[in-house]
Parts: structure tokens; sequence; C-alpha cells
């Protein structure tokens, strides 16, 4: 019964592996860049990002170690070894953030997912010791109804 619920009728398209690796792709360019504006912070150059326009174009030279690319009034630009070990560090809480979200959603989205289930909080307020309080009247009226009769 389970194996028949599981069935999707509808194919997997590109679309979305597609959107997953763009989306994949975007946030390692900008944990590129904002590990090398970490470098430059902890280097005493204090916090700046490269402009919008210029995202992409300055990311070659970052990835070839030059710290300040792209980015104007750096006086003293962070080392070469800091500029790689923060770059290394944000790029994998990117790699780890998307895929904590990869998968969880494809745990509430996926093909595996499990179809019709209630949440712990639905089947409690349907099942739970709440509403077996609150309905206690209509379920038992000999043990909490209003007024005890003599069974005479």
């Amino acid at each position: 019964m389970q194996r028949s619920r599981r069935t999707n009728p509808h194919p997997f398209t590109w679309e979305v592996p597609v959107a997953g690796t763009a989306v994949l792709a975007v946030a390692l360019v900008l944990g590129a860049q904002a590990g090398r504006s970490v470098a430059n912070l902890l280097a005493g150059n204090g916090w700046a990002f490269v402009r919008r326009e210029d995202l992409f174009s300055t990311l070659g030279g970052v990835l070839q170690g030059d710290p300040s690319a792209g980015l104007s009034g750096i006086a003293t630009p962070a080392g070469r070894t800091l500029l790689w070990v923060c770059v290394g560090l944000v790029e994998l809480l990117v790699l780890l953030t998307c895929g904590a979200a990869a998968t969880w959603a494809l745990r509430r989205w996926g093909p595996g997912r499990l179809k019709g289930m209630a949440t712990p909080a639905q089947a409690e307020a349907l099942l739970g010791r709440t509403r077996l309080r609150r309905q206690a009247k209509v379920i038992r009226p000999d043990l909490y109804g209003g007024t005890r009769r003599d069974p005479r």
C-alpha cells in the first residue's frame, strides 16, 4: 500500500536540477566574495564587499589570490594565506548549508516523502490527551458529566 502512494505519475524534468545547480553556483560565488571580505576585515581594513556589477568579473582575481581585486580603498590587503583560509571556511559553510537545505527539501517534497502523513502537532490536536480531556463529558458522561444520577 505504501508503495502505491510513493509512485509519481509525473517524471522529473530538467528544470529542478538546473535551478538547484544555479542556486549552488551563485551561493559559491557569493561565498568566495564573502570569504575575501572576511579576510580583509580580519586584516584590519573593515568590511568591504564588492559591488554587484563586479561580482562575477572579480572572481578570477580572488581565486588567483588577490584580496583587493575589484575593491577600492584597501590600504593593506589581507595576506594570501589568510585569504585562502577565510574563503575555504566560508565555502565550507556555504556547502554545508546548501546540503542541509537540499536534504530538507528532498524530505519535504522529494520522491521518497510520505504522502498524507499528519504532523505531530496535528496528531496531538486530533487524537491527543488535550482533545480527550476537552471532550471528556461527551466520551464518558457517567464519569465526567455535570451531575451524577442515583441508579435506583
